[in-house]
């Protein structure tokens, strides 16, 4: 992918370092890591001793003193390379980010170091079986007893939390002043009593797996939650967007790497005088996957540069945009490469059938292409609800 004019020197040597630890693991590390059973944990250690996992935290506990453009960079040149790192998007980018800009000065120290330099990971639990995208009908609940939290609820479709050294939880308190729940968020450990875990068995073949949650009178101190008690939906959507640009980072390595694939392909394959790429009916869908694939690019870039700038309101908006364009063309270039394949496409060798699946994810997580185009329609056009 070509290198826009908004990058930087800098963001390009990283991006190109990114790139080369990529191809020495590749897509058939990840393939032979899912059929073992296994995580990605050699990777994510060397990508962690070269400083990529933390580049977005704070340099004063141990990260690269960058943001959320330099973490999707990197997520997006391993998927690039066909090994993303899921987990990316989960403990630096979410969880590192809220704790970063919203925890404690002992939150700080105790989390950020570790999650810097990988030796420590944060799963985020948000989504809940009856609440699916929307977030005001969570009923994972908070009450003070004592001095002491107590949560109780279940989440579904969280991700690494077998390997992950604590959850970011968000739950519910009661508002004094009307009653009302407001979302806060807690740091739940693992081992904590009444933290229960199930894995869901899923059709995706990935590394990371996915985990039903029960929250069974979870006693939890006081200082397990994370900033005001008052401010948990702004601290929540300090999450979320970079959520969703991660998302995006992820769809779009994804998309590239499937797009590579078959432009190499077509490049070769000869079946009549000419190879297929010269034909363009084989030709035009692939130069249309790499506009749509670039035209996101761009789009991620801004919601990453808003969002590192300080203006959540107008990275809220780019955010979901980037999400939405990068699941999108990623869906589309993953399916034009199948096609230009044939047969070769859905065979374990040239290893895109199993994309098919997995480039869906992005068009469903974290939030749905439906609901953002419900948030465009309504905040960015002034259309009124139907809900």
């Amino acid at each position: 992918m070509s290198n826009p004019v908004i990058e930087t020197e800098e963001h390009r040597a990283l991006r190109d370092a990114v790139a080369a630890l990529g191809k020495r693991y590749g897509r058939a590390y990840v393939a032979t890591v899912v059929a073992e059973g296994k995580h990605t944990d050699e990777l994510w250690a060397e990508a962690a001793g070269l400083g990529y996992l933390g580049v977005n935290l704070p340099e004063e506990y141990g990260g690269g003193g960058g943001g959320i453009v330099e973490l999707s960079l990197v997520l997006e040149e391993l998927g690039a390379a066909g090994c993303p790192l899921l987990m990316l998007v989960v403990s630096p980018a979410i969880c590192g980010t809220v704790i970063a800009r919203f925890g404690t000065e002992e939150q700080k120290r105790t989390w950020l170091p570790g999650l810097a330099d990988g030796s420590r990971k944060m799963a985020f639990g948000i989504t809940e079986p009856d609440a699916g995208s929307n977030s005001h009908r969570i009923t994972t609940t908070a009450r003070r007893d004592g001095d002491e939290w107590v949560l109780n609820g279940r989440k579904v479709f969280i991700s690494g939390v077998d390997i992950a050294d604590a959850t970011l939880i968000v739950g519910r308190t009661e508002d004094a002043r009307t009653g009302r729940l407001k979302p806060c968020l807690f740091i739940v450990p693992r081992d904590t009593p009444g933290f229960g875990r199930s894995p869901i068995a899923m059709e995706l073949a990935a590394p990371e797996k996915q985990f039903e949650l029960t929250l069974d009178e979870v006693r939890l101190p006081a200082e397990a939650l994370v900033g005001d008690e008052d401010a948990g939906l702004l601290q929540l959507f300090a999450g979320l967007n970079p959520e969703r640009i991660m998302t995006a980072a992820f769809a779009l390595g994804m998309g590239r790497y499937a797009l590579d694939r078959a432009v190499d392909y077509a490049r070769t394959r000869q079946v009549w005088k000419e190879p297929i790429g010269a034909h363009q009916a084989i030709a035009h869908p692939l130069a249309e996957a790499h506009i749509e694939l670039e035209l996101a690019h761009l789009m991620m870039q801004k919601a990453a540069h808003l969002y590192d700038a300080g203006d959540d309101m107008a990275a809220g908006e780019a955010a979901n945009m980037a999400k939405y364009a990068a699941a999108e063309a990623a869906v589309r270039a993953v399916d034009q490469s199948v096609h230009t394949l044939g047969g070769n496409g859905l065979t374990q060798e040239y290893g895109l059938a199993s994309m098919i699946t997995a480039a869906r994810v992005a068009r469903i997580a974290p939030v749905s292409r439906e609901m953002i185009l419900n948030f465009v329609s309504h905040q960015s056009l002034g259309l009124p609800k139907s809900y």
